[in-house]
C-alpha cells in the first residue's frame, strides 16, 4: 500500500520485506512456510534470544541497513545497549515528540502510518478488500455497538517506528483486556488476505473523557512480536503518559471513536479513500471533538 509522508509525497513500500510477505501470503508454499511463523511459540522463541546479550550483534547491521537516525534518542550509540530488544524499545527524546495537550484535540498515541475506517451498520468497516466488524475484533457485540457509526483508526507501525506508546486522552481507563491468538504480520498485504484483526494477539482499554466520551485503545501484536508491554491497570490516565511498549516486529494500534464524537483531519480521511496510509507522528493532532 502507498502512504503519504510527512512532506505530502506519495511513496510506495516495495523492499525485500514486502515482496517476502507478498510470496509468503500470496503462494501455495510461502502459506505452508507461514503456518509455524505464526504461531505464538515461535514468537516467544524469537523473544528470547532477542533479550539475551547474543542479539547485541543485530543492532549495528539493523541500524546501518535501515539508515536509522539515531540522535532524537535518548541512547545513540549501539553499544549502549544490552539486547537487540533494549534496542527495539529505545526512548526518544521528549521534545522530539511534543503531545498537542488541547483538551479538544486528539493526537496519535503512536507513530505510524495511519488509516480511518468509518464503522457502519452492525459495526462493520473495511481496509481496502478486506472486511471486518468491531464484534470480532473485541469479541464483544455489546461493546462493539456503543461504536457503530463512529470510526476505527488504524495505526500501523514498521519495524523502524518508535515503538513505546502513549495514551490518547485523560481520563478513566478500564482494565486492560487480552485476547490471545497468533501473530500475522501487520503489513497491507497480509490485512488484506488474512483475518489479521480476528486472529493476532490483542490487547484494549477503555477511557472515559468528557470531550470524546469513550475511546477504546488497542495494542495489536504482529509476527515476531512476543509481548505487547502495557504498564498499569484501571485507574485514571493523562494524554501523552506512556502506556507501553511493543517488542520486536512490526504491530497496530487501533483507536475506535464514537459516533459525532470526533471530526478527523481532512487529509488522512482523504488519502484513505484514495486508498493510502498517511504517515504520523506521535503527539501530532489526528483530530478534534465534535461540540453539541
Amino acid at each position: 500500500m502507498d502512504y503519504i509522508d510527512h512532506n505530502g509525497v506519495r511513496r510506495e513500500e516495495t523492499g525485500s520485506q514486502d515482496r517476502l510477505l507478498h510470496r509468503l501470503y500470496t503462494t501455495q508454499i510461502g502459506r505452508l512456510l507461514l503456518k509455524p511463523l505464526i504461531r505464538p511459540g515461535v514468537s516467544r522463541m524469537a523473544g528470547s534470544f532477542l533479550d539475551s546479550s547474543f542479539s547485541r550483534c543485530l543492532i549495528a547491521p539493523f541500524i546501518r541497513a535501515n539508515h536509522l537516525d539515531m540522535a532524537p534518542y535518548q541512547r545513540r550509540n549501539a553499544k549502549e545497549f544490552v539486547s537487540y530488544n533494549d534496542f527495539f524499545t529505545r526512548e526518544i527524546r521528549p521534545e522530539m515528540r511534543p503531545i498537542d495537550m488541547n483538551p479538544e484535540h486528539l493526537p496519535s498515541p503512536c507513530d505510524g502510518k495511519a488509516l480511518v475506517c468509518p464503522i457502519g451498520k452492525h459495526t462493520g468497516f473495511q481496509i481496502k478488500n478486506a472486511r471486518y466488524t468491531v464484534s470480532s475484533l473485541l469479541r464483544n457485540e455489546k461493546l462493539a455497538a456503543r461504536f457503530e457509526g463512529g470510526y476505527a483508526v488504524i495505526l500501523r507501525l514498521g519495524v523502524t517506528d518508535y515503538h513505546r506508546y502513549v495514551y490518547a486522552l485523560s481520563g478513566r481507563k478500564s482494565e486492560n483486556v487480552h485476547i490471545p491468538g497468533i501473530f500475522h504480520t501487520v503489513n497491507p498485504i497480509a490485512v488484506e488476505l488474512a483475518d489479521v484483526f480476528k486472529e493476532n494477539t490483542r490487547e484494549y482499554t477503555l477511557i472515559q473523557n468528557p470531550e470524546f466520551g469513550t475511546l477504546l485503545q488497542m495494542e495489536v501484536g504482529a509476527l515476531m512480536v512476543g509481548r505487547i508491554c502495557n504498564e498499569s491497570g484501571a485507574g485514571t490516565v493523562q494524554r501523552g503518559m506512556e502506556k507501553g511498549r511493543f517488542e520486536f516486529g512490526g504491530s497496530t494500534i487501533i483507536l475506535l471513536l464514537q459516533k459525532d464524537r470526533v471530526q478527523i483531519r481532512e487529509d488522512l480521511l482523504k488519502n484513505t479513500l484514495d486508498g493510502c496510509e498517511t504517515e504520523v507522528r506521535l503527539g501530532e493532532k489526528i483530530g478534534c471533538c465534535i461540540r453539541n
